[in-house]
């Protein structure tokens, strides 16, 4: 591989975007906000822009040399047979399946005999593979079907009821569902969430008021009953029926960590709802029930979790009783087979304890390797679970588990073209900037040189309990096969430790988030894994947040910056769907003056700075993204191609009728991680790549 840098100022001719002073006011301090139009997602001026900046972006795209040829490898490593693990209900098995390149998944199962058939085709609600299936919910005894879809990426759901035996739809669908599963009670009716919908864009007005409703078979939903949250404004909040079919679980928070905890008594029909938790202070929640008696997960007194038990005629906090204990792990409980699984996480990957009722620990379970494993869930009397594998240069595999015997096999291998065997990941533990250890793991060709001249992509997130552990992905094995490294710190504001790990990265702690993720890059470079020249930062979500905030502090350390759907901009996110749900890990502006200096001190909108040349940037987003709505990237895209100096690029891609993430279709998913790994490696100088050897060597075009 070869580099060549340019000096030159940028000749891309971007879209204008016109200034529109709009000052807010923070505690006597005027904040401009010149680009607060491009909030509205239904105007015509925004839907011009998209079209504007779409177009110089994939005019870019379209001249790079190597483009087609990572396509083709990726398409075709992508291109297998992958199945979901198997799970039953009523008289029959049911699994996911993807011939390998097909938009969705596809549900089929099969009967006693083995006879496969076509269950649910998410490929034939739409054309163009937006429309996505966002979950399946069967009734008590798998006679019904309540199966939600997703259209054009949005988080708002259609609910549609079905006889699971002849496939007919049963009633009206119901609509305007949103951060919900459905639960059923028995085969009658079923639980589920929903706000009432905006007066505004559906795609950006806020949403605050969460409810949970009851509907019943063949009535209309606007006669659905409210069971919670109309008296009480609560954010979020969910209701499940456990399998005994005689308790209603409620779980109410306002914001994305803390919880309220209730049940109701479903065995009489006035019983009413009672209080187990009655604050936001932790996390709890039931995870299974034996009659009365109530096993809830928890870090009350526990920052990695425990889990407790309780009788339900005395279910308060002072009466709960140790079941699993706490560990220097942190641990994420699962049941089935009739026991439980305690899945610890240490250092980030996967070690798994089985317990029986009594809290007796039955075996610890031999994983495959280092890495993730996931699963071990089921209902109480199957005689078999499943669980996967995976790490980052490991297929996920399904293996079959007995868990009265403890023996394991392997039920699915996915036939990838991608030898493992020549890669290899490592953990390294660095230090932060105020002392702290963190964790990375890197991935890469075996005898790699470490000459500085490697290709990376750092890859973080850093927020809302969330834990990155290992996992094999696609487009990441096309990465490494062109020589590219691929590095996952652990930062702070994750879920990796536990709760003091998650608390030491929110609100005037959110620094570190940004500091680990700096110290990583620092680490990879003084190692000679890489260097300036060939660093690339990326992240989505809250991970563009922090690609954003470590791209405007410290613009030096990196080559090439991918924020995706990130949020940018920190004194408005609230202001939006369900933003006001995240203060617990950002706190808002509106908070108190020490807050909103510290938001706006790191807020990526607000820090691009003229004059200063930022590292190549292309930021990603959806049109139809309702989750972190796309203004967030528009705005901070207008701030760098206003500002940017030099000949780095800063480019804005967005995806039309796709939103934050979840159901993008397999075509959108493949084209969007091929331009921006053309994207990185062009802008790191790279003339030439091993997938793409009968590209012209001469000097890289124009642009």
């Amino acid at each position: 591989m070869s580099s060549q840098t340019s000096q030159q100022k940028s000749s891309i001719k971007y879209p204008e975007t016109k200034k529109i002073d709009h000052i807010d006011n923070y505690f006597d301090n005027k904040v401009n906000d010149p680009y607060r139009w491009l909030e509205d997602d239904r105007s015509a001026e925004t839907e011009k822009w998209v079209k504007a900046q779409n177009e110089v972006t994939y005019g870019y795209l379209d001249k790079i040399p190597y483009r087609n040829a990572i396509k083709e490898r990726m398409e075709k490593l992508w291109n297998y047979e992958k199945i979901g693990s198997p799970f039953k209900e009523g008289e029959f098995t049911y699994y996911y399946k993807n011939n390998g390149l097909q938009n969705q998944s596809v549900l089929y199962r099969k009967d006693k005999n083995g006879k496969e058939e076509v269950f649910l085709d998410p490929n034939t609600f739409s054309k163009d593979g937006t429309t996505s299936l966002g979950g399946v919910d069967f009734s008590r005894d798998g006679s019904k079907v309540a199966y939600a879809i997703s259209e054009g990426g949005s988080d708002w759901r259609k609910v549609i009821i079905m006889d699971a035996m002849s496939k007919k739809i049963l009633e009206d669908t119901i609509v305007d569902v949103k951060f919900s599963g459905v639960s059923w009670r028995g085969n009658e009716g079923f639980y589920y969430s929903s706000y009432d919908k905006p007066k505004g864009s559906e795609l950006s007005a806020k949403t605050d008021q969460h409810k949970l409703y009851y509907h019943k078979l063949g009535t209309s939903q606007k006669d659905d009953k409210v069971i919670f949250g109309a008296d009480q404004k609560r954010r979020y909040v969910g209701g499940n029926v456990t399998d005994d079919d005689n308790y209603l679980i409620i779980t109410a928070a306002n914001s994305t960590y803390g919880n309220e905890l209730y049940i109701k008594d479903l065995t009489q029909e006035n019983n009413p709802i009672i209080t187990i938790v009655d604050n936001f202070k932790n996390s709890s929640y039931i995870i299974e029930n034996e009659g009365t008696k109530l096993f809830i997960v928890t870090d009350l007194d526990a920052p990695n979790k425990k889990v407790v038990t309780v009788d339900l005629s005395n279910p308060k906090q002072e009466n709960w009783k140790e079941f699993i204990p706490e560990t220097e792990n942190v641990l994420s409980p699962t049941t089935g087979g009739g026991y439980f699984f305690a899945n610890y996480m240490k250092d980030a990957v996967s070690l798994i304890k089985q317990y029986d009722y009594s809290g007796k620990l039955v075996r610890e379970i031999s994983l495959p390797g280092i890495g993730t494993a996931s699963g071990f869930g089921g209902k109480k009397e199957e005689k078999t679970l499943y669980y996967s594998f995976t790490n980052y240069i490991t297929p996920g595999t399904i293996y079959s588990f007995e868990p009265n015997g403890g023996k394991s096999d392997i039920y699915q291998k996915p036939k990838v073209d991608f030898n493992s065997e020549d890669y290899e990941s490592k953990q390294v533990f660095y230090t932060s900037k105020d002392g702290t250890k963190v964790p990375m793991i890197i991935t890469h060709k075996k005898g790699l040189k470490l000459d500085g001249k490697n290709p990376t992509i750092l890859y973080g997130y850093g927020g809302f309990n969330i834990s990155l552990t290992p996992s094999f992905s696609i487009a990441n094995a096309v990465w490494l096969e062109n020589g590219g490294v691929y590095a996952v710190p652990n930062l702070r504001g994750g879920g990796e430790y536990g709760k003091k790990w998650h608390v030491a990265g929110t609100k005037m702690q959110k620094q570190n988030v940004f500091d680990d993720f700096i110290a990583a890059a620092e680490y990879l470079t003084k190692s000679k894994y890489t260097s300036k020249d060939f660093l690339a930062i990326k992240g989505g979500s809250n991970g563009g947040l922090l690609v954003g905030a470590t791209m405007t502090q410290r613009p030096d350390l990196i080559k090439v910056a991918l924020p995706a759907v990130g949020v940018m901009d920190m004194l408005r996110y609230h202001t939006f769907t369900a933003g006001a749900g995240w203060a617990y890990d950002y706190g808002t502006a509106e908070d108190s003056k020490e807050m909103f200096e510290y938001l706006k001190g790191y807020s990526p909108v607000h820090n691009v700075k003229k004059g200063v040349q930022y590292p190549a940037t292309m930021v990603t987003t959806g049109d139809h993204d309702d989750r972190v709505v796309p203004a967030h990237s528009f705005k901070f895209a207008a701030e760098l191609q206003e500002k940017q100096s030099g000949s780095n690029p800063a480019l804005i891609r967005i995806d039309i009728n796709a939103g934050h993430g979840a159901g993008k279709s397999v075509s959108a998913t493949i084209q969007e991680n091929v331009d921006m790994q053309a994207f990185t490696f062009y802008n790191m100088g790279i003339k030439q790549l091993p997938s793409s050897k009968k590209i012209d060597k001469t000097k890289r075009p124009k642009l």
